[in-house]
């Protein structure tokens, strides 16, 4: 089922890289595709995050009134995210909804073959650096010091100031609810973790992870911005 799927992606990211003149805009447009498809899922998460915080404080009374007895706090805070038509898992479902996406982008550029023939994406690749390479690769195959190095220096660089911005939003967002402590200092830590990611990772899938991250930072401060919380 997947082989077929994977042959499919890799079609037509050879199509846009035809059109486009090579497969690393290809692999953009891609994720921009994949992206503004679920942008319905991103604006129902805005939408549930924005009822979160405005239903806080009764949740927090439910927690006093029943935190000795867990089954009835579930059964009151279910009760009352059915009656505000909203639902606690609505932040996770735009990357949820990705991962599968991600995954196929990630067969497409380690599989020699697709379907019975050779992968010729994988030869494509941007100045000199092969989509399917890794870091890794490149230090061992030029050294640390090299232009091929140099590709990735300047995606990490990217994805680190990505980083930075979803990061520093998050620190400015965060509100006292958020418990422990511990994963208060944590939580504007894990964008970062898109670095070391793609550090492992074909350059391919660090591209897709650059434009997508990208993507979920301007979706933040069009979506989430404060003058949209009181609707």
């Amino acid at each position: 089922m997947f082989d077929s799927v994977v042959a499919f992606t890799a079609d037509l990211i050879a199509v846009l890289a035809r059109s486009l003149g090579s497969a690393a805009p290809a692999i953009i447009v891609f994720t921009l595709g994949i992206r503004l498809l679920l942008l319905p899922l991103s604006v129902m998460q805005a939408r549930g995050t924005r009822a979160q915080a405005r239903l806080a404080p009764q949740i927090t009374a439910l927690r006093e009134r029943h935190g000795h007895d867990p089954e009835r706090l579930y059964r009151e805070v279910s009760a009352l995210y059915a009656r505000e038509g909203a639902s606690p898992l609505a932040g996770c479902l735009p990357g949820l909804a990705q991962l599968p996406f991600f995954m196929v982008m990630y067969r497409v550029f380690v599989s020699s073959t697709i379907a019975g023939h050779a992968n010729t994406l994988l030869v494509q690749g941007v100045f000199g650096v092969p989509l399917g390479e890794q870091f890794a690769g490149v230090v061992a195959g030029f050294g640390l010091i090299s232009g091929p190095t140099l590709v990735f220096a300047c995606l990490f660089a990217l994805l680190v100031a990505v980083a930075w911005v979803t990061s520093r939003r998050m620190r400015r967002t965060m509100d006292d609810r958020v418990r422990p402590e511990a994963l208060r200092r944590l939580m504007p830590l894990m964008p970062f973790a898109t670095v070391l990611a793609a550090a492992v990772l074909p350059l391919a899938a660090g591209i897709y992870l650059l434009v997508s991250t990208a993507w979920s930072a301007g979706e933040r401060i069009v979506l989430h911005r404060p003058s949209l919380a009181g609707h």
